[in-house]
């Protein structure tokens, strides 16, 4: 028998950035919110502390802020054919743990979606026909426009304390000639800071895209070029370039956390209550499944905690939510074989592909020195901004130099034929490593039929629940978007005259390969949409069958982006807030019609 806890306005699950956002807008709206948190308590003391903080073994290699795959997990397997098998050391992604969450060891990069790729089924069967879509490819539409995501951009960047040059503003051109995009779309306002300074691997690559005809940008980025307070009085210190990023509490409050930007004013609200080291096992639903009561959660203690609340918002890991909808039968679970159902669909990964290229040693490139999101990119063949028509696939990658800190344990590069031990790998590696610069095609990753989520039949979680199975491998439209993204950018890598360039696209037959890290870019599963027979929840993010659960999150995409996702996640989250604060709680229910 759980404990009842005294009934709130709004319970939220999960404390990165989509819950403290939530949390953030639901109390200035008068409300009384809980935040349950799985994973422990970290801040910025003691988690972001110097000098323990740059801690390569603790943090990079032992993984102290991700998820411990012991309590709770996901199954993978390439096909429905096979068995699914637990998923227990962590590599190929890396979700969090913790206040925070993943917004408190992300890197940095902050990107607004292309416009394109919010109608991206659209765009694609105007420009090139509806047979141009391959067979079992199953992108969609978001329902939603830039043009209504604007404001939300622009205020999520505000509350981030965003570093870049922007090309346009209100229609005006002022970023020619000094690190604009020229493929972005149009701002209604400047970013808050400067581009951050250039690296001089960023200033290599740059050069040698322009020699080759492509058209270099300063990355945005949440790591501040400059001293900022944000729009929550929330002050943020300026980027020394230490290189821990990625995996890291900033020591410097220059990188934009949950942490950093947005807890310090929720602190300051009455109406707000955190707690951590509380797992939520189930939304609990009437016996007509038309209204969530509340969470069930088990607490520090071990013991079952039931949360009343009239609103509940799941805002965990992009697993987490779909994971939670599929444990409380929120939403028709996806059957891939009938290719019906909602709750596990269009599940999508991130297209990596990684050149890296060796110089002699009078070039030092000094990738110890580095920002998670300081870089330039390169978006000409980015979305849709080529013709696709003669390349015969889906899906566009910008190129980038992003210098984020070559560590000493985990970023040690060698030069092809190096052996992987012993005194002549120590030699490479001190031949190397100051002298090399790595370039990745971010891809986008499109959705398909056989992608997708579901509960696993065989193993269960601590708690006693099905894990959460994960059905995933790459398809041809994969293989070839990689092979083509990986020669384009190869031209930028010969144009900067290494030695020796590595590195090679994915290959007929490759598998997705869970001991290689590549990003921890989890899309769909609990997907928007306007047809509640193609998606879980409308276009603001509320359910189409339980109308006061709200779902932020990456789990909302219907297909993968090119871009990084957490700026596109943030805007998404305070458009679905403001559709809650200025429609559904003036009359709860649904905001959309089915």
């Amino acid at each position: 028998m759980a404990n009842a806890m005294k009934k709130v306005d709004a319970v939220v699950v999960g404390f990165g950035w989509a819950g403290s956002i939530m949390a953030k807008e639901l109390t200035e709206a008068g409300l009384n919110v809980v935040v349950l948190e799985r994973g422990p308590h970290r801040d910025t003391y003691p988690d972001g502390a110097y000098p323990q903080v740059i801690d390569e073994l603790t943090y990079n290699t032992r993984r102290k802020l991700f998820q411990d795959l012991s309590k709770s997990t996901v199954t993978i397997r390439h096909n429905v054919s096979q068995t699914a098998l637990p998923y227990r050391q962590l590599a190929a992604f890396l979700p969090g743990t913790g206040t925070g969450g993943a917004g408190l060891h992300w890197s940095g990069v902050h990107f607004r979606i292309d416009p394109m790729e919010l109608r991206m089924r659209s765009h694609y069967e105007e420009r090139y026909g509806k047979n141009f879509i391959p067979e079992g490819m199953t992108i969609q539409d978001f329902g939603v426009t830039y043009e209504e995501l604007e404001p939300y951009f622009d205020k999520a960047e505000k509350v981030f304390g965003t570093s870049g040059t922007p090309w346009s503003v209100k229609g005006k051109v002022i970023g020619q000639g000094k690190g604009g995009n020229p493929f972005a779309p149009d701002r209604s306002d400047n970013f808050p800071l400067p581009a951050q300074k250039r690296t001089f691997s960023a200033q290599m690559f740059a050069q040698a895209a322009e020699s080759v005809g492509y058209h270099p940008y300063d990355l945005p980025s949440a790591n501040t070029s400059g001293p900022y307070t944000n729009t929550y009085g929330a002050q943020m210190g300026p980027c020394n370039f230490c290189g821990f990023c990625s995996g890291y509490a900033c020591y410097m409050y220059s990188k934009a956390s949950p942490n950093v930007n947005v807890w310090p004013a929720l602190r300051q609200e009455p109406k707000f209550e955190l707690r951590t080291n509380s797992h939520v096992l189930r939304v609990n639903l009437t016996d007509d499944k038309k209204r969530a009561t509340g969470v069930t959660y088990v607490d520090a203690q071990g013991r079952q905690v039931e949360q009343p609340a009239d609103l509940v918002i799941l805002a965990a890991f992009q697993f987490h939510n779909v994971h939670l909808m599929l444990l409380s039968g929120i939403g028709q679970p996806y059957n891939p074989i009938t290719n019906e159902g909602v709750v596990g669909r269009n599940f999508a990964y991130q297209n990596i592909s990684t050149i890296k290229a060796f110089f002699n040693k009078d070039i030092f490139t000094n990738t110890f020195i580095g920002a998670g999101g300081a870089g330039v990119g390169v978006d000409d063949f980015n979305a849709d901004n080529f013709d696709h028509a003669k390349y015969g696939f889906v899906g566009g990658s910008p190129f980038w130099v992003n210098q984020a800190g070559t560590k000493p344990i985990s970023g040690l590069p060698t030069r092809p034929g190096t052996p992987a031990w012993g005194s002549k790998w120590k030699a490479e590696v001190a031949d190397v490593y100051p002298h090399h610069v790595s370039m990745d095609a971010h891809g986008a990753h499109q959705s398909y039929r056989a992608n997708y989520l579901d509960l696993d039949p065989n193993y269960k979680d601590v708690y006693g629940q099905p894990l959460l199975r994960m059905t995933f491998d790459w398809q041809a439209n994969d293989i070839k978007m990689s092979q083509f993204m990986h020669g384009r950018m190869h031209k930028i890598a010969e144009a900067m005259n290494p030695t020796v360039i590595s590195g090679s696209p994915k290959s007929e037959g490759t598998h997705f390969d869970t001991t290689v890290y590549q990003t921890t870019h989890m899309n769909g599963g609990a997907i928007m949409g306007d047809d509640p027979k193609t998606s879980a929840i409308n276009r603001y993010l509320q359910s189409w069958d339980v109308p006061n659960v709200f779902v932020p999150g990456a789990s909302a995409f219907p297909q993968g982006l090119g871009y990084n996702p957490t700026g596109t996640l943030a805007a998404l989250t305070y458009w679905s807030a403001r559709a809650i604060r200025e429609q559904y709680l003036k009359n709860p229910g649904p905001l959309v019609q089915a």
